[in-house]
């Protein structure tokens, strides 16, 4: 499945729900690390999928941490079937919670739970 397609699952998720999602895709670390500090201010919450920053970026975490928002991490894979080296997750012990392993529906899944969260907290 493309990003694409993915991107447009989370729109037509995000109408149902009666929310407003703003996709980003970047390879680059610090353009992560921007799109997490310019969420404060314009959202209510994050739902990230680092990638390989999962396992080695302390910064997108410090980021995650500095805006205070609710963060749902998401994968594609199931992580914890995978090489030893992706069970650690920088992300996951500030994130209010982790989801993997559901192809392209991790990303509705998170949607829906950050959602779930926000509308009970």
């Amino acid at each position: 499945m493309s990003l694409e397609t993915i991107n447009q699952s989370l729109q037509k998720e995000a109408e149902l729900l009666q929310v407003v999602v703003s996709p980003l895709q970047s390879n680059h670390e610090g353009a992560l690390i921007d799109a997490v500090h310019g969420a404060l201010g314009q959202h209510q919450g994050i739902v990230i999928n680092p990638g390989a920053y999962t396992h080695t970026s302390v910064a997108i975490r410090d980021a995650i941490v500095a805006v205070n928002l609710p963060t749902v991490e998401v994968h594609l894979s199931n992580v914890y079937q995978r090489e030893a080296f992706r069970h650690h997750s920088y992300i996951a012990p500030v994130a209010i919670g982790q989801i993997s392993g559901f192809g392209a529906n991790s990303y509705i899944l998170g949607l829906w739970a950050l959602v779930h969260h926000l509308r009970n907290a």
